[in-house]
């Protein structure tokens, strides 16, 4: 990687995105923010001048994929990292939630996951380099009560993100998956008011600056996988696998995450 590499980060405008942006800035990277929500996205950009590059993208639209790195790669001669972290979480039970919130998480946390790849690996093949950081979560290996359809997408994202990785082993494209558990950004502060989704704060809850570090990590060491924390991941990879275990430590902790959820209320 350059010693000023260029990152293409989604969701750059909140949260996890905005984190790594200051980051990677900081640590001499050049960044194109890739969101639908331009003013947040240009405030992120103001602290850094020519740095950062602020590009309209719903991560939905396959073609304002293309026309977005294109935009970047003029930008910045090439990009070195593609960033998914866009990603969004509606609260309540598969029951609660309405179709329209049902196919807006499967098409940004899924759907827009494989567009952001189909779009920017050919570029870094014929460029003959190029490293994808998709960002998942926990929930893709633990289904969580309160979070069953969110769960599925990251699941299926672990799942597209492995098999992709598979098919271009020959090629000159790495992968990493980062998988954060519960992170302190807008997105987690919007289930307060849900008690279904108690299991996201029966834990430690992460900084995004934590996870920030962790995808600086992906991109200039590019392991396979980096869990967050890590001891929580290991768990989770076991708990995976046997459901009658899983059910009855998401009971305590529906139990431990409803106390921990009331205190935050009463903040």
């Amino acid at each position: 990687m350059r010693s000023d590499p260029a990152f293409f980060v989604t969701g750059g405008a909140h949260g996890i995105g905005a984190a790594f942006v200051r980051l990677a800035v900081a640590r001499g990277a050049r960044v194109a923010i890739g969101d639908v929500d331009l003013p947040a996205a240009h405030a992120v950009a103001a602290e850094f001048g020519e740095r950062v590059a602020v590009l309209e993208l719903d991560v939905r639209d396959a073609a304002a994929w293309g026309r977005a790195l294109e935009a970047a790669w003029r930008r910045f001669g090439a990009v070195d990292v593609l960033v998914n972290n866009a990603g969004l979480l509606h609260g309540g039970t598969l029951l609660e939630q309405p179709e329209d919130q049902l196919r807006e998480m499967l098409e940004v946390n899924l759907l827009g996951v494989a567009n952001g790849m189909r779009a920017y690996v050919p570029r870094a093949i014929s460029r003959g380099e190029g490293h994808v950081v998709n960002v998942a979560s926990l929930a893709g290996y633990v289904a969580l009560p309160g979070q069953a359809f969110y769960s599925a997408t990251k699941h299926a994202v672990r799942a597209l993100h492995q098999a992709f990785s598979m098919e271009l082993e020959t090629q000159a494209v790495t992968f990493t998956l980062v998988c954060p558990g519960a992170v302190e950004t807008r997105m987690l502060r919007q289930q307060i008011p849900v008690d279904s989704n108690a299991v996201a704060f029966a834990g430690r809850v992460l900084d995004p600056d934590e996870v920030a570090a962790a995808i600086w990590s992906a991109a200039t060491r590019r392991p396979r996988e980096i869990l967050l924390p890590p001891a929580d991941g290991f768990g989770g990879k076991l708990l995976g696998i046997f459901p009658a275990a899983l059910a009855l430590v998401m009971r305590r902790a529906r139990r431990v995450g409803l106390t921990a959820l009331r205190a935050r209320r009463r903040r």
